[in-house]
Order: structure tokens, then C-alpha cells, then sequence
């Protein structure tokens, strides 16, 4: 059985979701910061009306933040909930991959990582990290608790 990803670089990894969750990519766009909210969420886009959520993948991965030179782009996901954009470096091509190329996740992953990709392929030079979109914009616990920001009194 094939499957389509829209594959993606955060950092030096490649990600791909299901192609049938991707809604459309766009450049960076203007957001609003959202007072109190963890550091991986960057803000909310006014995509034509609709306000969704901006996660920072390098953030959610505990990555450095992108070299001034990486622009970035925005994957608009849907969600069970509504629409969702995902910060990453740079978007790919769109991949059909084969069952057989499908692997569980290496162990030898950080957690960080791990905790928001339920497997990866093998590619002829590098591994496809199938990335779980629902946990990649679910705030991990550790960092749920309120931010201390000096604008607004805790």
C-alpha cells in the first residue's frame, strides 16, 4: 500500500505527514504572541478569518532556534479541533512511500523527537520521520505551566 507525505526539514531532520492532512503552505506570515503561552506557541495567524495556532517545530523538538537566514514557512494541518500551523525550516516534495519502507521508532532517538512521530521510513540516504501531528502540537506537561511574563502577574 502506497502512502503520500508532504515531507519538510526542522533542523537537519526530515519530516513527512499524510498529504490528505496538509491544507497549504505559506510563507512566514504576521502573528499575534499570545501573553502567558509556552515559548512553542508563536502566535495566531489570521489566515483569511480563520485564526489558527503556530507551533515552532524547533521549539516542540528542543532544537536551536533557526539561523537568521531560514526564513521558514508555515504547514497548515487540520485537526480533529480546527486548523493548525506548523513552523518548520523548509518543505519538501510530496513522497510516495511503500508499507515495506515503514520502520517503528529507533530507540536511539531523543525523546523529544520520539514522543511526536509514530515511525519513520527509510529513504535511500536518510530516514522520513512520519510525524504525529496531534502530539507535535500538544504542549508536553513540562512546559504547560504558567510562563512567567512580566506584562501580566502570576
Amino acid at each position: 500500500m502506497k502512502r503520500q507525505l508532504c515531507t519538510f526539514t526542522v533542523g537537519n531532520l526530515l519530516f513527512g505527514v499524510d498529504v490528505l492532512s496538509v491544507q497549504e503552505v505559506l510563507r512566514p506570515q504576521p502573528m499575534t504572541r499570545v501573553p502567558r503561552a509556552p515559548s512553542l506557541i508563536r502566535g495566531l495567524i489570521n489566515l483569511r478569518g480563520q485564526i489558527l495556532t503556530a507551533v515552532d517545530l524547533r521549539e516542540r523538538l528542543g532544537l536551536p532556534a533557526a539561523p537568521p537566514e531560514i526564513s521558514g514557512m508555515n504547514v497548515v494541518v487540520q485537526l480533529p479541533g480546527g486548523l493548525a500551523g506548523l513552523l518548520v525550516d523548509q518543505v519538501g516534495e510530496v513522497l510516495d512511500l511503500s508499507a515495506e519502507q515503514f520502520e517503528a521508532n529507533p530507540v536511539t532517538l531523543r525523546s523529544t523527537i520520539r514522543e511526536v512521530i509514530s515511525g519513520v521510513y527509510k529513504l535511500k540516504d536518510r530516514l522520513l520521520l512520519l510525524l504525529d501531528i496531534q502530539a507535535a502540537v500538544t504542549i508536553p506537561a513540562a512546559v504547560s505551566a504558567p510562563i512567567h511574563d512580566p506584562l501580566f502577574s502570576n
